[in-house]
């Protein structure tokens, strides 16, 4: 089969701000600054980032390996290193990437609507029935297949003409909002209760299973693990990319990003008394307390909620982009072209989604089936493939970076730290999303 020459990134900035989008989405806008709020604050921080250092990154530097030796993406990274057997994994990250992207269109496509909404008359009082109102039917629909033909016509661009043009103007877009919003938000009146609501420390917390689970499931989810986004981006590398570096900068700008994001939003709802409004949902803080909260705020609660709405919009999108070039990648590797592999596959996506557009309850079951167990299945099959079936790892890492001393560090997180900490977290996601099934069909 006679193959087009695989695509490479145009320089070493695309990638990163590429990979950071990626990283950077809709759960990094909220749920972070909530778990940090409700898990001890300042401790939960620091638990966070020893979960990204012990959990996370070497997950993300595995994943960089081996898109950048195979240079292709996951159903012929793992069969490249590990042989045939190992192509179950591969399907299982194509096959992740794709079911997540058919829900995520859906939240993205709330987040298109309410940025429009804001430039057309601004935010609805009643933001609950706004949203009860919009979340779910034809509309939906309609918004969720807009989104993803915006997705689609990036991803059809390539890695240089579409991803990495794409990327370097939005990142820095995102980055120049947030940090303005973050000075805003500094000037409203009952600012520092909201910062300390936030940062609060209670080191007590350290101690509970609960904490440690929820920190280390959201060191590997914010990264976009264990669903090949970043193996199919290190595939279009060259031999040379230092990736321990460029692992590190991903996962700090990635964390930044959160954390600014929750000196944005307590802020501006302690401010206004909303507070007892926060809740567990995710959903609900985005598309219903903080549209009320712009709303209370009048004529400038309009332009930050535009500006808030923007940066969030950008998040879904880069993360939409990493996701779709997952399927498109494989595809392209099977002897496809990338206009008909991203007209199909981003079809099948949207077509898939229409059920989770129409029924939020759907796209609660389809979070917590392929969010919450198989991204944890794939980060936990491949610490298991290249922490004790690869051979010679360490190696293959070393390229671009010179043999690094700390290398057999990574590999031992690998084998013994992160099984032990996914397996706990997947002990407590089955039974969630089994039970989330259950409930869908009584």
């Amino acid at each position: 089969m006679i193959t087009a020459p695989r695509e490479h990134w145009g320089s070493r900035t695309g990638f990163m701000l590429a990979a950071i989008g990626s990283a950077v989405g809709l759960g990094n806008m909220w749920r972070f600054s909530y778990l940090a709020a409700e898990n001890g604050g300042a401790a939960f921080v620091l638990l966070y980032l020893a979960m990204t250092a012990g959990v996370a990154l070497p997950v993300l530097l595995a994943e960089l390996m081996l898109g950048r030796g195979a240079q292709q993406g996951p159903l012929r990274a793992l069969v490249h290193f590990g042989g045939a057997r190992w192509r179950p994994l591969g399907w299982l990250f194509v096959g992740a990437g794709f079911l997540i992207l058919s829900y995520y269109g859906v939240i993205a496509g709330w987040t298109l609507r309410y940025t429009a909404e804001a430039i057309w008359h601004g935010f609805p009082a009643d933001a609950a029935a706004h949203f009860a109102q919009i979340s779910a039917g034809p509309v939906a629909v309609a918004w969720h297949l807009g989104f993803l033909a915006l997705t689609a016509g990036i991803v059809a661009g390539g890695i240089q003409r579409g991803i990495e043009r794409a990327s370097v103007v939005l990142m820095p877009l995102l980055f120049a909002i947030l940090a303005g919003l973050a000075v805003y938000a500094a000037t409203v009146p009952g600012a520092g209760t909201g910062y300390a609501y936030y940062l609060q420390t209670d080191f007590g917390e350290l101690l509970s299973l609960t904490v440690l689970r929820d920190a280390a499931g959201q060191a590997f989810f914010s990264l976009s693990l264990g669903m090949g986004a970043m193996m199919t981006y290190a595939s279009y590398l060259r031999r040379d990319a230092d990736l321990p570096d460029e692992a590190v900068v991903i996962a700090l700008s990635d964390f930044a990003v959160a954390f600014v994001a929750g000196l944005v939003v307590f802020p501006l709802l302690f401010a206004l008394g909303l507070q007892q409004d926060v809740g567990a949902s995710t959903i609900g803080a985005l598309f219903i307390t903080l549209p009320h909260a712009f709303a209370e705020m009048g004529a400038a609660g309009r332009a930050v909620g535009l500006l808030f709405f923007a940066a969030l919009l950008v998040g879904a999108l880069t993360s939409a982009i990493s996701l779709l070039e997952v399927v498109v990648s494989s595809a392209i590797d099977r002897g496809w072209s990338r206009p008909v592999a991203t007209l199909g596959l981003g079809g099948a996506v949207g077509i898939t989604g229409i059920a989770a557009a129409l029924d939020t309850a759907v796209l609660g079951v389809m979070d917590q089936i392929a969010g919450n167990v198989l991204l944890i299945l794939g980060g936990l099959a491949i610490a298991l493939f290249v922490g004790w079936s690869m051979r010679d790892p360490e190696a293959e890492l070393a390229a671009g970076a010179g043999r690094v001393h700390w290398f057999f560090l990574w590999r031992g997180l690998l084998r013994f730290v992160v099984p032990a900490v996914l397996a706990v977290v997947l002990a407590s996601a089955i039974p969630a999303a089994l039970q989330s099934l259950r409930a869908l069909f009584d």
